[in-house]
């Protein structure tokens, strides 16, 4: 590392991935950080460092050993570190590189840490559980579902499935198969016994062998979880049947615009939110969900925001920002998202969250939120910020109040069609445009 690396380092502080301690007198602190790191993504740890300068640290062949022997006897399973010094003028400065551990829980003293921003925190009793239940299983949806057999299956679901499946995706399996033939091209047999997917998808009552499976559906008066719940529904059966009366309840509890186009016969209709992402946001809070927690999925609407509640958490290496971005599939339950595929409720396998994010912006809305609280994963569609209460503020005149309305349902305005609606110039157009632009149209 040379002189200006070592600057830009120090100058950007502490993160996820990096910590400073002044020497190795703080050695057993630094320890917590390396235990944090193999429990996360990795990182580095510089003795030498006090926050924004360079402290030095007196380095010799002990010291280097006395790290590495501490390293080795206190965290559990044991690692071998990756020890370097490199020298800032007179000074020596010891880095140790820690990559992302391949055998989690790490424990340091028996007590496993995890790093949260700049903080090495200690794993709470369920996220050890639930890391110690991923490490052990393939995929849970594939295990046998103990207790399970052919009784507990609704064969007009399966009759239904492949129908559909035959309909929507070209699914070569007769509807009149035998069950337990048909369970098994569709892989829901594992040692000719029922899968957890099998019960879950087809069950007469899923809830005899899972807890909760199940959605907890609320509508919320106003814009907070304080406000009086004007609705509420827990839902229950197989994974098709939750999907479609929890989208029932949520087309009770939103509202739709209706509105007549010069030249069209039929009324236009719009939902507050674009239905493809209604569907997609809780097909994956369906199939993405940690079935062995004893939290229930939940869908929270309020007057401005639906959140969709999946207990559970991102693939390993992944951040909320991965969202966003184009991911591979990395499913949590394949056999269950296989299966919402046949039937069409989900789309192309790896790209849901990026389809989200396009239906928002097509429709006029923010794009999607993608947050971490506490043990869920919660997306979150809301409607367009301009209120009324917004727009007073805004100084906005007649026709731009207009041009708004038609924007919330058509999604979008073009300066053309701005001059036909209210016969200006293009001009006078453009210069309304731009200050709907600025006011976040």
């Amino acid at each position: 590392m040379n002189q200006q690396q070592l600057k830009e380092l120090i100058e950007k502080g502490e993160s996820e991935k990096i910590e400073f301690k002044k020497s190795t007198a703080q050695l057993e602190k630094g320890l917590k950080a390396i235990c944090a790191f193999l429990n996360h993504l990795g990182g580095d740890i510089y003795f030498g460092i006090d926050e924004k300068e360079v402290t030095g640290q007196d380095v010799s062949d002990q010291t280097i050993k006395s790290i590495s022997q501490k390293i080795r006897q206190k965290i559990k399973p044991e690692i071998t570190p990756e020890i370097t010094v490199f020298q800032e003028g007179k000074q020596k400065v010891i880095k140790v590189a820690v990559k992302e551990g391949m055998n989690k829980l790490y424990y340091l003293d028996g007590v496993p840490y995890k790093r949260v921003g700049t903080e090495n925190v200690i794993i709470p009793p369920e996220e050890i559980e639930r890391i110690i239940i991923k490490k052990r299983r393939k995929n849970w949806d594939c295990e046998i579902c103990e207790g399970a057999n052919l009784k507990n299956i609704d064969k007009e679901k399966v009759v239904w499935f492949l129908k559909e499946a035959k309909f929507r995706r070209g699914l070569d399996i007769a509807e009149n198969t035998l069950t337990d033939e048909a369970f098994m091209r569709l892989n829901l047999l594992n040692e000719n016994r029922l899968t957890n997917a099998a019960v879950l998808l087809f069950g007469k009552e899923p809830g005899r062998f899972f807890t909760r499976p199940q959605v907890k559906c609320i509508r919320f008066k106003g814009t907070g979880v304080t406000g009086k719940m004007i609705d509420f529904k827990v839902v229950k059966g197989n994974l098709f049947d939750q999907l479609i009366e929890t989208e029932k309840f949520i087309y009770n509890n939103i509202a739709m615009a209706a509105w007549i186009e010069a030249g069209k016969l039929q009324r236009q209709e719009k939902w507050d939110y674009p239905p493809d992402a209604i569907r997609e946001a809780l097909a994956n809070a369906l199939c993405h969900r940690e079935y062995e927690t004893t939290s229930a999925a939940q869908v929270r609407i309020f007057d401005d925001r639906i959140e969709f509640w999946n207990p559970g958490t991102l693939p390993d290496n992944w951040t909320l920002e991965t969202l966003k971005q184009k991911h591979e599939s990395k499913p949590y339950n394949p056999l269950l998202l296989e299966h919402f595929f046949w039937v069409k409720y989900v789309e192309e396998v790896g790209t849901g969250t990026n389809k989200l994010i396009d239906w928002c912006r097509k429709w006029g809305l923010p794009e999607p939120d993608f947050e971490f609280a506490g043990s869920s994963i919660v997306v979150t569609l809301r409607k367009s910020k301009l209120t009324d209460e917004y727009l007073n503020t805004q100084g906005l005149n007649e026709r731009q109040l207009k041009a708004v309305e038609y924007v919330k349902e058509k999604g979008s305005i073009t300066n053309s069609i701005y001059q036909q609606l209210f016969d200006v110039s293009k001009r006078t157009s453009s210069s309304d445009l731009t200050k709907l632009v600025d006011c976040g149209t």
